[in-house]
């Protein structure tokens, strides 16, 4: 075989190699693209609950999905939907990214959240449900990731409250059962503004809400559900996942009228309340 042919020989060969290769690209290039159906590896709005009608498809977070055409992110597969806008517009996804995802009731992963499982399918919830502004894929749940006072009107920063409960640890003199009333006292407030720390969550504004979520930042309040009379209970971050409550002894558990430092599943164990989740410093003034 002369030089000519050697080489010709050898670039058909190397095409050979590459076309399968090329040919197996293709799925992965699928799956990232935009089109409307759920590929491996995205994370999917329906317009309609139990995963029905149009199909948005993601495959990584996003922050901001636009509120108008022709700028917005839309509903791009067949059914009933599509062409509409994804923002306040979805009823279910469908969670095929392997990670957990976190969809948010603001833009920009703030707000109430729920989270969704790798592989998990289901309907977005009462809150959530036409009310989804964006979502982040691999999260530990959570909302904004930081305590926040911007546009709440209360006295106090966040940093500032926390200092408040610090230089209160171990103080006797704050009550019994005046949960609700001693966050409030950290935010500079002379009260919460509610009547007990159960009626204080059902009143948090949603976008303010972390139902279920235990990364609390420092400052963020810790609600509960429970107790004899149906108050609950809220305490203080302090960040790291330690709390500063009333009622709590040395070791964290129920004590009368002392203010110290606990942790959510001491609680739950000691006061037998439920876990609600967390909010940002909102009060009823």
């Amino acid at each position: 075989m002369n030089r000519i042919s050697k080489r010709a020989a050898v670039a058909a060969t190397a095409a050979a190699l590459a076309a399968p290769a090329l040919v197996l690209a293709d799925p992965a290039v699928a799956a990232s693209a935009r089109n409307g159906t759920c590929d491996s590896g995205e994370f999917c709005y329906y317009y309609n609950s139990d995963e029905k009608g149009s199909i948005s498809d993601f495959s990584g977070s996003l922050g901001d999905y636009g509120a108008t055409q022709p700028s917005c992110y839309e509903f791009k597969g067949a059914g009933n939907g599509k062409g509409k806008c994804v923002k306040n517009n979805a009823a279910s996804v469908w969670n095929r990214t392997g990670k957990t995802v976190h969809v948010f009731f603001n833009s920009n992963y703030g707000g109430a959240s729920q989270a969704f499982a790798s592989a998990a399918k289901g309907n977005l919830n009462a809150t959530l449900k036409n009310n989804n502004a964006s979502h982040q894929v691999g999260t530990t749940g959570g909302g904004g990731g930081s305590c926040s006072t911007s546009g709440l009107g209360d006295p106090n920063t966040c940093a500032q409250a926390v200092a408040w409960a610090k230089n209160h640890i171990g103080s006797t003199s704050l009550g019994v059962g005046t949960c609700d009333h001693v966050v409030g006292l950290a935010y500079g407030w002379s009260n919460s503004g509610s009547h007990d720390a159960y009626a204080h969550w059902t009143q948090v504004p949603a976008k303010y809400k972390h139902a279920g979520s235990k990364t609390v930042p420092a400052g963020g309040l810790a609600f509960f559900k429970g107790g004899s009379k149906g108050y609950g209970h809220v305490m203080l971050s302090l960040g790291g996942g330690k709390f500063a409550s009333t009622d709590v002894g040395t070791d964290g558990r129920y004590h009368a009228g002392r203010y110290g430092t606990t942790t959510i599943a001491t609680i739950e164990s000691s006061f037998g309340e439920s876990y609600l989740g967390w909010t940002q410093p909102w009060f009823n003034h």
